[in-house]
């Protein structure tokens, strides 16, 4: 068996977004545990079921990532106490069957979750909206530890850009246990 394949997919498209901030402060603590890859999706159509098969090329690509993945680690913005609408579509299209004879490719895939928001709450509400989805999905989640990270704007440094200070012994820990819950 090889090494451990993560996919991380941050839920939001913006390029200096906290949460892709935070996955590859993640990647950095993963470190040599295990390969790290966070998947591009922003040229996914919105779901529609007149280009579903065959499927875009865009959708091909990120369901064979998930495919090779041995786990995905979310990584979710908070947008009106809900997870991003580009993160809904991209789940929507990867909960469909790829081809009549083979399942969607989140099927029994385990998954993480974390997030940093500005706001006081981090992105609980979010995270907790996206484990209904992913548990519907037929995923297995790490309950625990999650991450949520509130007033990201305290772990920002001159430049503006993420240096987790508080939380980063608790991204330790998460990547840790999502590491050997993928592994058991």
């Amino acid at each position: 068996m090889g090494k451990t394949k993560i996919v991380a997919i941050v839920g939001s498209l913006r390029k200096d977004s906290y949460n892709r901030q935070l996955a590859l402060a993640a990647k950095a603590v993963v470190g040599d545990e295990a390969e790290f890859e966070l998947i591009e999706f922003g040229d996914i159509p919105l779901m529609n079921q007149d280009i579903e098969f065959p499927a875009p090329e865009a959708v091909k690509r990120v369901r064979e990532k998930i495919k090779e993945a041995d786990g995905i680690w979310f990584f979710t913005p908070e947008y009106n106490h809900f997870f991003s609408g580009v993160l809904k579509n991209l789940l929507d299209w990867l909960s469909r069957p790829v081809s009549e004879s083979e399942p969607p490719v989140l099927i029994g895939k385990p998954a993480a979750i974390s997030g940093i928001s500005p706001a006081m709450t981090g992105t609980a509400m979010a995270q907790d909206h996206l484990v209904t989805l992913i548990s519907f999905l037929n995923m297995k989640v790490m309950n625990s530890p999650r991450l949520t990270i509130p007033s990201a704007m305290q772990q920002l440094n001159q430049e503006g850009k993420l240096e987790l200070t508080t939380s980063a012994p608790f991204l330790e820990k998460q990547a840790k246990a999502f590491v050997e819950f993928i592994q058991q």
